[in-house]
Formats: structure tokens, C-alpha cells, sequence
């Protein structure tokens, strides 16, 4: 077992975890932030994605002796009142069905938009690989256009 000193949502945290321990289960077990979902365990379908330096990683295979002084920020973590672009889009639309994966669809959706400010339905569909048993694809993508016009954008 070691000691890490990580920084999530801000905020310094130090942990004690065996090296090949899944940043997804320092996350829920150590610090009690459970927003961040298990689903598969083999990064396919993405209910664990988490943010490191605001590109999306999925948790559960990245171990927590790789994220070294990268900021970890979680779905508790992308906005103090729930109120990032892409939160905010996610409800108008009322995206969520049974609303297991979405706090991974939100983070992969945030990601994209600080990749590609305008995404177009092909980017979209490129980059968002996150699995949603539901299907609500459709309107994950209507939210991701809202989410870009507010921060700015223009849907394209």
C-alpha cells in the first residue's frame, strides 16, 4: 500500500491504496464521492468517466499510481451548484431516462465541448462512446448542441 496526494475537485486529497487500485474505486471508497458509476469495469462503457486535466478518462482501469499531479475533477466537481453548460442542458432537455450513466455521458459531454466548442452530430457521435442502455442518444446529443449554444457556440 502507498500514499497518494491527488487533487480532486479541487481540492488536495491524500489516500492510502495499493498502486493498481482503480481511480474509480479510490474515488468511491476512500473519498466518498458516488456520483461517479460501476458499470462494466473494462473502460467500455463509460458510467465511470471522470475528468483528469479536463480530458475524460474512464476510472475504472486508469490506476490511481498514474494520475501523479493531474487535477481529478468528478461529476460532484464540474460545477458547485449543478449548473455547468452542460448540466444545465441535460435537464432542459430532460436527457436522463433511468440516469445511471448520465453523470458519465455529462462528463464525456463536457470534455467534448472543451475540445471542440461547436460540435457538429458527426463529432458528437465520434466522441461520445458512452453506453446508454435507455438510448437516449438522441436527446444526449439535442443537449449537447443546447450546452454549446449557451456556453456560446453556434450548432452547426
Amino acid at each position: 500500500m502507498a500514499t497518494y496526494h491527488l487533487s480532486v475537485n479541487s481540492k488536495p486529497v491524500t489516500v492510502d491504496a495499493d498502486a493498481d487500485t482503480p481511480l474509480l474505486w479510490v474515488l468511491r471508497d476512500h473519498l466518498n464521492l458516488v456520483g461517479t458509476k460501476f458499470g462494466c469495469g473494462v473502460a467500455a462503457c463509460g458510467a465511470c468517466t471522470v475528468h483528469l486535466d479536463g480530458t475524460a478518462v474512464r476510472s475504472c482501469s486508469f490506476p490511481v499510481n498514474a494520475v501523479g499531479t493531474t487535477k481529478v475533477t468528478t461529476i460532484e466537481g464540474l460545477s458547485k451548484d449543478g449548473d455547468h453548460p452542460v448540466q444545465a442542458a441535460w435537464s432542459e432537455v430532460d436527457v436522463a431516462q433511468c440516469g445511471y450513466c448520465q453523470a458519465g455521458q455529462i462528463m464525456a459531454a463536457a470534455a467534448l465541448l472543451k475540445r471542440i466548442p461547436n460540435p457538429t452530430d458527426a463529432d458528437i457521435d465520434a466522441n461520445m462512446t458512452n453506453i446508454c442502455r435507455c438510448g437516449t442518444h438522441t436527446r444526449i446529443r439535442k443537449a449537447i448542441h443546447l450546452a454549446a449554444a449557451k456556453r456560446g457556440g453556434v450548432k452547426k
